[in-house]
């Protein structure tokens, strides 16, 4: 019993010090933390911060939320310092930061694009599941997206357009959808859709499952082979492909049908290095952030995912029990 007790107080010691070293760590050079991210992930990582800031009170997160290509693109194009970048498509950080920026590339969280309304909306109360173009189509009902070139729903959106052409098997159904919606509804960022609905000023909108969850709107949910939330039907998503501006003035990109998978990385030249790491392995915590974006409708990838064995070697060490190699 008294050797039960002298582990105890062993153990109790070894995890106040380790407290005490981490902390001394976070605060390392700087005390400030800048991540980027998607402007869907604001409201979990605006409740992940007050629960890192919580633990370690010296160090301050400073985030900015934004579309997916637009943060990557202020790192790369512009130099913006940042520590972390979390986007809403992976594949953004794969072909926008990597090798240059970032060496590797975490998949965390998934998502499926809804229809968002509000009981104000026209038609809130006859639009379902199997109508929700032909109210679309609608002359006077407004309705919008983000912008593809800026926002990865925003060419999700499109996708799903798409793809629902191909299922209802409905030629033409993109494009008549398209000519009901003017350019001015296109926004920068899906989140900034929002007050436009809660406002009145927008009938429908284009967002993520967990967006709707957390704003508290009223939502229509699509079947699988449109809506992006299943990996197990990439291959069907592959149906659609929207062309967006590329890195450089007048070149563009092929962006190719994908299931909604969010990636996170550490920045190369991350200011507070130290920080992030430490930031990051709570964030894939499944009792940390991934439970966070669990209880905010998002599904979490328990653990997190990397490409290949190469990429994990690559990690953080204390990453890596966090991670798993899988395509």
């Amino acid at each position: 019993m008294k050797m039960y007790k002298n582990w105890i107080i062993i153990l109790s010691t070894l995890i106040v010090l380790s407290g005490i070293c981490i902390s001394k760590v976070i605060a390392g050079s700087s005390n400030k933390l800048i991540i980027f991210h998607a402007g869907s992930l604001s409201v979990p990582f605006a409740a992940m911060e007050k629960q890192f800031e919580s633990r370690y009170p010296k160090l301050d997160i400073l985030r900015e939320a934004g579309g997916s290509t637009k943060m990557a693109r202020m790192i790369s194009e512009l130099g913006k310092p940042a520590d972390i970048m979390a986007s809403a498509d992976f594949k953004v950080i794969d072909k926008s930061l990597i090798p240059s920026h970032a060496s590797w590339n975490i998949r965390f969280a998934s998502n499926q694009l809804v229809l968002c309304y509000t009981k104000n909306s026209q038609y809130a109360s006859e639009i379902n599941h199997a109508n929700w173009y032909k109210i679309l189509s609608k002359k006077g009902v407004i309705w919008g997206h983000s912008d593809p070139n800026l926002d990865p729903c925003g060419y999700r959106s499109l996708m799903v357009l798409q793809l629902a052409e191909k299922y209802y098997k409905l030629p033409g159904l993109y494009d008549q959808l398209i000519a009901n919606r003017p350019q001015k509804n296109i926004r920068p960022k899906s989140v900034e859709l929002i007050s436009l609905l809660q406002t009145g000023n927008m009938d429908y909108a284009w967002e993520y499952l967990s967006v709707a969850i957390q704003h508290k709107l009223k939502y229509i949910t699509l079947d699988d082979h449109i809506n992006l939330g299943n990996y197990q039907l990439d291959s069907y998503y592959k149906q659609s492909q929207v062309t967006v501006t590329g890195k450089k003035p007048g070149t563009t990109l092929q962006r190719v049908g994908k299931s909604c998978t969010y990636g996170i990385t550490l920045i190369k030249n991350a200011p507070n290095q130290n920080a992030a790491v430490f930031f990051l392995d709570y964030l894939l915590n499944p009792s940390g952030g991934l439970a966070i974006l669990k209880q905010m409708g998002q599904p979490p990838f328990i653990p997190g995912r990397v490409s290949t064995q190469a990429m994990k070697e690559k990690l953080p060490e204390i990453l890596k029990k966090r991670v798993i190699v899988k395509n």
